[in-house]
């Protein structure tokens, strides 16, 4: 099969085009920037998502379409540039796939674009949320876009990945990004509540099996774990064998903390370790339903996730071996980095929710 692929060359998109390879398929990537090593089986299309020509010619004779490019980041610097990628971008993409008849379309939207819900858990008849933070705002109004395409028949597939951990990240992603700052003692006070943890490899599992045609359905949950903060933080504590201390307090007090921390990054030069949209996540995140179809993928547990991600982000430099703990005497740190797509991965702007 020929599959081509938005988003490529972020976590999410590169593991599943790791996991394309090895069964044997031909892929075709977007790639706003197409400079690097060439790959069997890969083919490079330069352009991004709003590059109507460009996106034609990705998905011209594909026999699947996944459309994992997103701009994943709660800075209040880049609500135009989320608006741009998120939802633009879905709207060109998801069009041109319709228009080339391909018979099989993915998109890749994530669980915050159902919050927040007032009902105890989500699911696939759940509504669009409503919320106002940037991201997840222009992730229902992608959702929206791809919701109205299925009504009208095309043949998309949505997927609700959670927030995704791992090794191998292209671009050292939100969520990657948030554990090392914790390694680092960066994050001593977090909000209570909760979020959904997933590792990206079985999301990965679950796109490939998707696009294979191996399961069907219109709807399928990433596989994960809903977390509160202080299990999350135990997990961290347990894979790395250190105290890490840090105060939990109610996520709506600390509201006032996150916008203020919004407006001081407009003018900070350096991403700064608090931010609302996180907060906002934790408030008004509620766990997947139980009986959600995630195709046959079995989330790993938490704390494997933490300690292979904790151990890539040593191996990779970015933490130091006392900020990692024993995370990198209890994980093959080589198997650790070669789980994932492998090096000579183009970056690009568009990075994965």
């Amino acid at each position: 099969m020929l599959i081509a692929v938005t988003g490529g060359t972020g976590f999410l998109g590169a593991h599943t085009v790791a996991a394309l390879l090895r069964r044997g398929h031909r892929v075709r990537l977007l790639a706003r920037d197409p400079v690097g090593p060439a790959r069997p089986g890969v083919e490079v299309v330069g352009g991004d998502v709003t590059d109507v020509a460009a996106v034609r010619g990705l998905v011209a004779g594909a026999d699947a379409v996944l459309h994992a490019a997103g701009l994943y980041t709660f800075d209040s610097r880049r609500r135009d540039e989320l608006w741009r990628v998120n939802v633009r971008g879905t709207e060109v993409v998801l069009a041109a796939a319709r228009r080339a008849g391909v018979e099989r379309i993915v998109h890749v939207s994530t669980v915050g674009a159902l919050y927040p819900t007032t009902a105890p858990s989500i699911g696939v008849a759940s509504p669009i949320g409503g919320s106002r933070e940037p991201y997840l705002a222009s992730k229902a109004a992608a959702e929206r876009v791809a919701r109205q395409l299925r009504a009208a028949g095309a043949p998309v597939v949505v997927t609700y990945p959670p927030a995704l951990l791992g090794p191998d990240d292209p671009r050292l992603g939100d969520q990657n990004a948030r554990l090392r700052d914790v390694l680092r003692g960066l994050t001593p006070i977090w909000p209570g509540g909760g979020l959904p943890v997933g590792d990206v490899r079985d999301s990965a599992e679950l796109h490939a099996r998707i696009l294979a045609g191996s399961v069907s359905g219109a709807a399928f949950f990433g596989p994960g774990h809903y977390s509160t903060t202080r299990e999350y933080l135990a997990a961290v504590r347990e894979a790395t064998g250190r105290a890490l201390p840090a105060v939990v307090l109610p996520a709506r007090a600390l509201y006032p903390v996150g916008r203020l921390a919004d407006r001081l990054q407009r003018v900070w030069p350096r991403a700064l370790p608090v931010q609302y949209g996180a907060i906002h996540v934790c408030a008004t995140a509620v766990p997947v339903a139980a009986d959600v179809p995630s195709g046959g993928v079995a989330a790993r547990p938490v704390l494997e996730t933490v300690r292979d991600t904790v151990a890539w982000l040593h191996a990779a430099g970015r933490i130091t071996r006392r900020q990692a703990g024993t995370a990198v005497s209890t994980v093959d740190v080589r198997n650790a980095v070669l789980t994932g797509p492998g090096p000579g991965a183009v970056q690009t702007e568009e990075v994965l929710p």
